[in-house]
């Protein structure tokens, strides 16, 4: 094998190490959000747990999306946002898969975004709504409750974010 097909050999080989680490990172999500909400079903079904004065845990069943939008639309919200998660949730390994010989950023991010989709979607498929128990509050404002998936996916995003600004592509030509 000469220098440039052994170059493009290594190159392969780390995009597709890189893709199977992001794919574990996407797993490794989806478990722990899973665990820690069934823990969060089994210990805070009473009062919330006060961890700090401005941090508890405390069961809460979304029915909607983020903070709770669309929670209270009667039903039809469930089936849409299974649709999206699903469409998502397929699309993103193919990007992952597109991204996998790029920056490791975008490939983390995807996965983040990946595993706190699909734990999210398990949710809506299982039990009909998402389990959130992570609460932040200071006095009587609280921030909407959320879990580990959805943390997830805020890094995720955020990752995104940051990637198109550290490595900005070329204009699309019309």
């Amino acid at each position: 094998m000469n220098a440039p097909e052994k170059n493009a050999h290594d190159l392969t080989r780390r995009a597709n190490r890189n893709f199977a680490l992001a794919a574990a990172l996407a797993a490794a999500v989806f478990a722990l959000d899973q665990i820690s909400k069934r823990v969060a079903v089994a210990q805070l079904a009473g009062a919330p747990v006060e961890i700090l004065p401005v941090f508890q845990f405390a069961l809460v069943f979304n029915q909607g999306a983020a903070f709770g939008f669309l929670g209270d639309a009667g039903g039809w919200q469930r089936f849409f946002l299974i649709g999206v998660a699903a469409l998502v949730s397929a699309a993103l390994p193919v990007w992952m898969w597109r991204a996998r010989g790029g920056g490791a950023l975008l490939v983390c991010a995807l996965a983040l975004l990946l595993g706190g989709a699909l734990g999210n979607l398990a949710d809506r498929l299982l039990h009909h709504h998402v389990i959130d128990f992570i609460v932040l509050h200071y006095r009587h404002w609280y921030f909407p409750a959320f879990n580990l998936a959805d943390s997830a996916i805020t890094i995720g995003a955020g990752g995104v974010i940051l990637e198109s600004f550290v490595r900005p592509r070329a204009p699309l030509r019309v």
